[in-house]
């Protein structure tokens, strides 16, 4: 790795040293420029007390153009306020996510600024854990951190965000179409008791459990392609399209929920005397059909079950039916139509059964279409490891698995497999250049 060192003039004017350091700056740029070796890595070396003039206003753009140009930057012999402003260069600079990691108290500041911080617990104190978001009790742990951790939250984030778009749209619509329906009358198709449950305990706990415990793929596997961890900075899973994809779902499953119910129970016989369905039994009926919807939507969201995630989901659905029970149990003062609904009017009726049925497989077809579309013909990273985990053909070609392993790792241009390339090629360019020279003298 090639050195660039910025250094400053001693006893001299402020504005010959600021003169120099540009000068400085604008020859190493351009002998960057100039380099013909496309595997050359740069390494840009800044004491203290010249970062301090490379820091000022009229100067630190040309100094950052010159670091990011530069596979590394080694700052040394610089105040903690001085860390704190180069980690604000580069933040708001070139807008990427920043981090930063440190182990003592003149680390707090740099630690404070950066988006997100990191500190080690160690010998020097737990300032930096303090000031910190997240806290390692070694180096090494960044790695595990990073692509391990962080591609897990970032997944887990974006899928909990997107399903929520889908589930209150999927829920909310509805409650539109009906009042569009019945001419804005102000007359609502779900009992209130419904409406208050929806958000706060029958859909509630599996998107936590979404947020909580989903993995895509295991640790092991995301420590052996870390190129996994790029689809968080790429950001594949909260784009636009992905929300209003999400978006789409929603809508298409609030129309599907309610005009299939409205075909079905309009002029259908519900009661064995023949009378049909009143809005009560409507209105129970399409929340049915929402819960079934947006639960078995989310199971098929998830890609790691445990049981946690089986109790919570199938849990919600059973604790939809058991309300049902307990509700029409209760004095009809309370619960109004409500009253007995679930044991006199729905459950002997087979086309309750049949219309939540048919609703759910409608509303999650497209879905299943879409994943085993994408799966067949554009898969992403995670979907070919996933199948061949589930095949388990890491087990019968290890060299298959040891090739997919090789080229998830990209090239880098720092790090000891980089400085080992570069004395190969170094090498082999003198033996060139020795052959060819022997060549000459024999001719």
């Amino acid at each position: 790795m090639k050195q660039i060192c910025i250094t400053s003039i001693s006893l001299e004017a402020k504005n010959v040293i600021k003169d120099n350091i540009l000068l400085q700056i604008a020859n190493a740029s351009q002998m960057i420029k100039l380099e013909k070796d496309p595997h050359a890595a740069f390494a840009l070396i800044i004491d203290g007390k010249t970062l301090a003039y490379a820091l000022e206003d009229d100067m630190k753009q040309q100094f950052l153009g010159l670091a990011v140009e530069c596979a590394s930057v080694i700052c040394c012999r610089v105040s903690p306020k001085q860390k704190a402003l180069v980690t604000r260069l580069v933040k708001e600079g070139i807008g990427k996510t920043t981090l930063a990691i440190g182990d003592g108290a003149n680390d707090v500041g740099m630690i404070q600024e950066a988006d997100i911080g990191v500190g080690i617990s160690g010998v020097e104190g737990m300032q930096a854990v303090m000031a910190s978001d997240f806290s390692i009790a070694q180096f090494r742990f960044l790695e595990r951190l990073l692509v391990v951790h962080g591609h897990w939250c970032y997944k887990r984030i974006a899928q909990m965000v997107c399903y929520s778009f889908y589930k209150n749209i999927a829920f909310g619509l509805t409650l539109f179409y009906f009042e569009a329906f019945t001419g804005f009358s102000g007359q609502s198709v779900y009992d209130d008791w419904y409406m208050l449950l929806f958000n706060v305990v029958l859909t509630s706990l599996p998107v936590i459990s979404l947020g909580v415990f989903e993995q895509d793929v295991s640790s092991e596997v995301c420590l052996q392609f870390p190129a996994l961890y790029q689809q968080g900075p790429r950001n594949l899973f909260f784009d636009w399209y992905r929300i209003l994809g999400w978006m789409g779902n929603g809508l298409y499953s609030s129309l599907i929920i309610f005009f299939l119910n409205i075909i079905i129970f309009y002029d259908q016989a519900f009661r064995a005397g023949g009378q049909t369905a009143d809005m009560s039994v409507l209105g129970t009926t399409m929340f049915t059909c929402i819960i079934w919807a947006l639960n078995c939507q989310i199971a098929l969201t998830m890609s790691h079950f445990t049981w946690i995630q089986h109790f919570l989901i199938w849990g919600s659905i059973s604790a939809w039916y058991l309300f049902l029970l307990v509700y029409g149990m209760v004095s009809p003062t309370i619960s109004g139509n409500g009253y007995r609904i679930l044991v006199e009017a729905l459950a002997p009726a087979p086309i309750y059964w049949l219309a939540a049925l048919l609703v759910t497989v409608a509303c999650n077809l497209p879905y299943m279409a879409h994943i085993s579309f994408q799966r067949c013909f554009n898969p992403m990273d995670h979907h070919i490891i996933q199948e061949i985990k589930f095949y388990k053909k890491d087990v019968e070609d290890q060299h298959m698995w040891s090739r997919e392993r090789s080229k998830a790792r990209q090239e880098t241009k720092i790090g000891f497999t980089a400085r080992v390339d570069a004395k190969i090629r170094q090498l082999t360019g003198k033996l060139q250049r020795k052959h060819t020279s022997s060549e000459l003298h024999s001719a």
